[in-house]
């Protein structure tokens, strides 16, 4: 037993000097390597990292492109649903724009590790503008959602291509340092979006907030048509239509039966049920085209790997909570606190700048380091707290508590968002990084539309429940009707009940948002960490 007890530190010693001095051979190596370049191939090295900067400020600016449309919205919703029709809509505006997302993302994955990023990209930022237009142009709740949808499809597919261009440029020491960066424009568009989305609706319109995605879509086209390369496939190949298709078919199910269950259709109906069913049958159908198509959507064969499975269940539980927050903040501060849609947007600022330097952290230590393991089950253990803490929210909440919150839930986002691509950019073959980058964001989307759903329904069901008998009869045309204007032109002691309803009707919204948390947190500790190459892999 001494022996064994002397022999550990040992060894551990000797590890430690083995790590040092690797790192200072390859830094000698790196150092031997500028000093014997000839002035053409510094030349080269020169061209190669400008080109290099210039494909990642390509990807941040698309990425704050798609981004901006999907947050634009959100101070803006109870505006919209008053002018078109009725809060019981209100959360397909997102859930559109998600599930579509959601399809699209896999799909441009794909199609970019099969015909290169830059043309998935550019078709993206196209179907992308188009619905824009449409949406901007809506007269009635069902045209604007149509058009959010296909603002989604570009969305997601503009998302998980400019992603896996970072694994093109950079090896997968730099990729988590540079994921950190993106999440970073994430979490800016993010506060970006509801603050000019609030602007917008208060000084013009809420039309012109799917008008404002035009000049970023432009730039976007500028620069990507000088930063990335055309990519010329020398052999056919066999898209995966019908693999697609049941894919799209079986997510389109997930979020429907979430979003009618318990509130138009009851969980027992036949509806329902074969509505469950028909998702069933569409996934068991996805399955049996995957495993004989030659270019499947998403290879079976990345289930069988650790860092896709644990990341991409993580990624489905932070989905949940970070868009069930996104969703209904600004409508309990605009109803419940009294402030205007453009200060509503303002406290997701709060919720972005811990994003922000958490992701831009995590990055840095990864990239710094080598390790990643423990930052998103710390990371999801604080999100549970920061949900914990908004489920105690009510009327007499202080603003401050809020903000204090909303930090706390950004922080717990940031680390899981840089580490998860990476990680899974890191581990999945080179011809795969496509649909693994795109997997990630996937996964995050489909617990974002099935929580903005579930979460809205539940919320909905409680807030009629709460109301019953609290109202004057004739004050609401159903429960789609209330809004902040309507409870301001109650009486003094009818607003305190409302706001309490209110209140207490988003309780269980965040109660669950941190059980889901607390479940990503134990996946976390499944994550095996694998060795971060410093060069490019062919």
């Amino acid at each position: 037993m001494h022996a064994i007890d002397m022999y550990m530190p040992l060894a551990h010693m000797c590890k430690q000097q083995e790590q040092v001095r690797w790192r200072l051979d390859a830094r000698d190596r790196r150092r031997c390597d500028m000093s014997t370049m000839t002035p053409q191939e510094t030349d080269e090295v020169a061209t190669k990292s400008a080109q290099t900067r210039i494909a990642l400020a390509a990807v941040a600016v698309t990425l704050l492109f798609a981004s901006l449309g999907q947050t634009i919205v959100t101070t803006a919703m109870p505006i919209m649903v008053a002018d078109l029709g009725g809060m019981e809509h209100m959360t397909w505006v997102i859930t559109a724009y998600l599930l579509a997302s959601t399809i699209g993302a896999p799909i441009a994955g794909k199609l970019g590790d099969l015909y290169g990023r830059k043309l998935v990209v550019q078709i993206g930022i196209f179907v992308f503008l188009v619905g824009a237009t449409l949406a901007g142009l809506a007269q009635s709740m069902g045209v604007l959602i149509a058009g959010r949808a296909i603002q989604g499809l570009g969305g997601g597919g503009l998302i998980v291509v400019s992603m896996a261009v970072v694994a093109d440029v950079l090896p997968p020491r730099q990729r988590g340092q540079a994921q950190g960066l993106l999440g970073a424009v994430f979490g800016v568009s993010t506060v970006i979006g509801p603050l000019v989305g609030g602007f917008l609706v208060e000084a013009l319109s809420w039309h012109w907030i799917f008008f404002a995605n035009f000049p970023i879509g432009i730039l976007a086209l500028v620069v990507l048509h000088s930063a990335l390369p055309n990519v010329k496939r020398e052999t056919a190949v066999k898209l995966d239509i019908a693999g697609a298709f049941f894919l799209a078919t079986f997510l389109s199910v997930a979020v429907l039966v979430s979003n009618l269950g318990g509130s138009v259709l009851p969980w027992s109906s036949a509806e329902l049920i074969g509505l469950t069913a028909f998702g069933l049958a569409a996934l068991g159908a996805f399955i049996v085209v995957e495993r004989r198509a030659a270019e499947p959507v998403l290879p079976l064969s990345l289930f069988a790997n650790n860092t896709f499975l644990v990341v991409n269940t993580v990624g489905f539980m932070v989905g949940v909570a970070m868009f069930g927050t996104i969703t209904f903040m600004p409508l309990y501060l605009q109803v419940v606190q009294g402030v205007s849609p453009s200060v509503s947007g303002l406290f997701l600022t709060p919720m972005m700048a811990g994003l922000i330097a958490s992701s831009a952290g995590a990055g840095q230590v990864m990239s710094r380091t080598g390790r990643y393991k423990w930052m998103p089950v710390l990371s999801t253990a604080l999100l549970a707290l920061a949900m914990l803490s908004l489920s105690t929210l009510s009327a007499g909440s202080s603003l401050w508590h809020v903000a204090l919150s909303m930090v706390l839930v950004g922080l717990g986002l940031g680390p899981v968002f840089s580490i998860g691509i990476a990680a899974i950019q890191n581990d999945v073959p080179r011809h795969m990084l496509g649909v693994g980058t795109a997997s990630a964001n996937m996964f995050r989307l489909i617990g974002g539309s099935i929580g903005t759903a579930a979460f809205g329904a539940l919320f909905s069901a409680n807030l009629a429940r709460n109301l019953d008998g609290d109202l004057p009869d004739g004050t609401l045309n159903g429960i789609g009707s209330i809004s902040a204007e309507l409870v301001s032109h109650l009486p003094l002691q009818t607003q305190r009940e409302v706001f309490a309803d209110f209140s207490s009707a988003l309780h269980p919204v965040f109660w669950i948002a941190a059980g889901m948390a607390v479940i990503a947190c134990i996946v976390s500790m499944r994550l095996q960490e694998m060795p971060l190459l410093d060069s490019l892999s062919e």
